[in-house]
């Protein structure tokens, strides 16, 4: 009895020991080529009212509940969620807007509490005839211990990244659907 307790101490402290060398902040990002303007793709990211078009996230429970306040788009937009399934609960403000930019404080409520940013930013290529953008969707805060020690056990940038990649495949079909 003795020896395994002195064992579970040990993988324990250890455990912690690297769980604090882990870096004290994140940063997932993916990104996209779509043959779409910058403005054709924005109206999809600065709209929560659309994001069901694309977001992965929004798919994870049919009777999540969804609540808007704010302005009805950009800046000051608010998005917020509950659910008892994978979606967990939390809130989105939309913080800043520009033709080549949205920043989004996401706080999460549950599974556990995190506050983080979430950016998209669009370059434009190309020309009229052709456009062309790049987009990438990146999320990134400050890593707390239970993500450092999560991050021991399970590769998160792949989890998100997976995520992220889905709904950036989603977002350029909606975007280079024609009119």
């Amino acid at each position: 009895m003795g020896i395994a307790v002195i064992v579970i101490v040990v993988l324990l402290g250890g455990v912690a020991v690297l769980a604090a060398a882990k870096p004290d902040t994140f940063r997932v990002e993916r990104s996209i080529d779509i043959k779409a303007p910058p403005e054709k793709i924005l109206v999809f990211i600065e709209d929560f009212h659309r994001w069901g078009l694309w977001s992965p996230y929004e798919k994870l429970d049919p009777s999540m509940q969804r609540n808007f306040s704010g302005a009805a788009t950009g800046k000051s937009s608010v998005y917020s969620w509950a659910s008892d399934g994978k979606a967990g609960a939390g809130r989105m403000e939309i913080t800043d807007v520009s033709p080549s930019r949205v920043l989004i404080q996401l706080d999460f409520s549950k599974p556990f509490e995190s506050h983080n940013l979430a950016e998209f930013t669009l370059t434009p290529s190309g020309d009229a005839t052709n456009p062309d953008t790049k987009v990438i969707w990146a999320m990134y805060g400050p890593n707390l211990f239970i993500g450092k020690v999560m991050s021991l056990f399970f590769d998160t940038d792949k989890m998100i990244g997976g995520d992220f990649e889905t709904g950036l495949a989603n977002l350029k079909a909606q975007a280079e659907k024609t009119d």
